[in-house]
């Protein structure tokens, strides 16, 4: 009986040559999929998948709708580029049902049996949203084993899954890679605007690049904060006019509702919907467990456990404090959370404005996830708090030396152009500097204002935040070239 309830195997051949359609001579990917550009970490992706001489699977992470899917479909279209054949590459997207109940292996063989395939050849399989299958990582180890001339690649969506599943199960046979959602960068090229709002500057000035317009650069900025993150958005007008219909449900319900409890056994999965929509308005903002617990009624041990499970996840990025002696305190109470993409809260609470109140912490939600897509220099930044008298003073950006501990730089996040005349009320980041000799001038980001300031004999720069974002992830992505 169950056989006859088995889905026919030509009927999965048939789907195969769908869903591969590069199989026929000629033929590339979606032209839609192919004219969308390239994320930026393309290249760097491209060049791990392409390294064979060592026998391991590539697991393409990150959180959903930044584009995994269509980087697997521009690899494999360069691929083509390249002069391989179409029938050397497989396809799979695993959610689709006509795969479900068959193991990867079976999948495999199957493609190698419709095009005569050997185990001595070359070959290239992508496994796309490979959360699907149970013990995933079990059944890719094993074809790595067994298939040493295959090339594997796999991606999903259920980044704290695969990232945890990867380490655990596939030690020495999986190497990660982080596709996080766009940085500022990234959104003006995809948005076709970066060559007519950012110039090259060769002076010595507080950033290596001018906006050519300040004005249409911050409309542009707005435009990011609200939608800019996910290049869907940026690449479809019904999707950026309303994100909440459309990202909402991936981004956010499958994430809280589905990902994190399946895995992690989350049995109250409102509970932690509603503790991360606290978060998620109002990032960028210091949060303790004591006061969580209290505004929420939610026992400290468990939020702390959800804010690992959102930190997994890739939703969330908590930062801790240093104090005025840049020593981290062994026992803070505090900490400061960001959403790793400042989308996410138009899309959980509408688009916000220029003018509005919350424009400053997304601001420094912002400047801070474009630092985000480098982990290795996200854990040496922190924020300083301190108190002297009856006032606190804070630093919104403290980067120490790993080796030495000691302050490098020190920056001041702001959406306003008061603070070059209002020095009075950047006492924080004039006094830390005062304290320490940082290896570059202080920086206060503005809205519009450029310049230099000295203040007590420090030296301040100005820069708009959204130019220094711009600058930020330039620089990260060259460091990885």
């Amino acid at each position: 009986m169950a056989s006859q309830l088995e889905i026919p195997v030509p009927e999965v051949q048939r789907r195969l040559g769908a869903d591969n359609p590069w199989w026929r001579a000629g033929v590339g990917i979606d032209r839609e999929e192919a004219a969308w550009p390239r994320r930026a970490y393309f290249p760097h992706f491209r060049r791990l998948a392409l390294e064979t001489r060592v026998r391991r699977a590539v697991v393409l992470i990150g959180p959903r709708r930044v584009g995994k899917t269509v980087m697997l479909k521009h690899f494999i279209q360069a691929l083509l580029d390249d002069g391989l054949e179409g029938i050397r590459m497989l396809y799979l997207s695993l959610d689709t049902p006509l795969y479900s109940g068959r193991s990867l292996e079976s999948l495999v063989r199957l493609f190698m049996d419709v095009h005569n395939h050997t185990v001595n050849e070359r070959l290239w399989v992508i496994f796309d949203e490979v959360q699907y299958l149970k013990d995933w990582e079990v059944h890719l180890k094993s074809l790595v084993d067994t298939y040493p001339q295959i090339r594997f690649i796999a991606s999903g969506s259920a980044a704290a899954a695969l990232r945890m599943k990867s380490r655990e199960s596939g030690a020495g046979r999986f190497t990660d890679f982080v596709l996080p959602p766009l940085t500022f960068a990234e959104y003006l090229d995809f948005a076709g605007q970066e060559t007519a709002l950012i110039r090259a500057r060769e002076d010595e000035t507080p950033s290596r690049f001018l906006a050519a317009d300040i004005d249409a650069l911050n409309r542009e900025f707005l435009n990011y904060l609200n939608y800019g993150g996910f290049p869907e958005a940026v690449m479809s007008p019904a999707v950026r006019a309303n994100p909440s219909r459309f990202l909402r449900q991936d981004i956010i319900d499958k994430v809280l509702l589905k990902d994190l409890p399946s895995l992690y056994g989350i049995s109250d999965t409102q509970e932690l919907n509603r503790f991360f929509n606290v978060l998620a308005f109002n990032t960028g903002n210091e949060v303790g467990l004591e006061a969580l617990s209290k505004h929420s009624g939610i026992p400290k041990q468990r939020l702390g456990e959800y804010l690992e499970y959102l930190e997994a996840a890739f939703l969330i990025r908590r930062v801790h404090r240093v104090d005025e002696n840049a020593q981290r305190l062994k026992r803070a109470r505090t900490f400061k959370v960001y959403l790793t993409n400042p989308s996410v809260r138009a899309a959980l609470f509408g688009f916000v404005g220029a003018e509005d109140e919350a424009m400053g912490n997304l601001a420094e939600t912002a400047v801070w996830s474009q630092w985000l897509h480098d982990s290795h220099l996200t854990h040496s930044l922190h924020y300083a708090r301190w108190t002297v008298g009856r006032q606190d003073l804070e630093v919104d950006i403290v980067s120490l030396d790993p080796p030495t501990q000691r302050p490098r730089f020190a920056v001041e996040i702001k959406w306003s152009d008061r603070p070059p005349h209002e020095v009075q009320t950047l006492r924080g980041i004039r006094e830390f500097a005062a304290r320490y000799p940082l290896v570059r001038n202080p920086l206060v980001t503005t809205r519009t204002y450029t310049g230099q300031m000295e203040v007590d004999g420090v030296a301040i720069d100005f820069v708009p935040v959204a130019l220094h974002c711009y600058t930020i992830a330039r620089n990260l992505l060259k460091l990885r070239d």
